[in-house]
């Protein structure tokens, strides 16, 4: 059933990562109307340094059309931007 990537900077607690990843997880189950059980979740850290070639470029950029949720990010003058389609 649903398996769940999640990438994001490093620095998070196991702690938190756990958290996140049973808050999602509850989620998850209960729209797509399955169990917990059937659900995976995987949490990859990418440093900040790595990410517009690892993850802004290839999986936002380079897939618009499954994109539901688009990030806010930040412009090089600090503003934030956001793209809509």
């Amino acid at each position: 059933m649903p398996h769940v990537i999640v990438k994001m900077h490093p620095g998070r607690s196991e702690e938190k990562k756990r958290q996140l990843a049973d808050a999602i997880v509850k989620d998850v189950a209960s729209i797509a109307g399955c169990s917990e059980d059937a659900v995976s979740l995987a949490i990859e850290e990418i440093p900040p340094g790595r990410w517009d070639e690892e993850v802004h470029k290839p999986d936002i950029l380079g897939r618009e059309e499954s994109l539901y949720k688009r990030p806010r990010r930040p412009s090089p003058g600090g503003m934030s931007t956001h793209h809509t389609s």
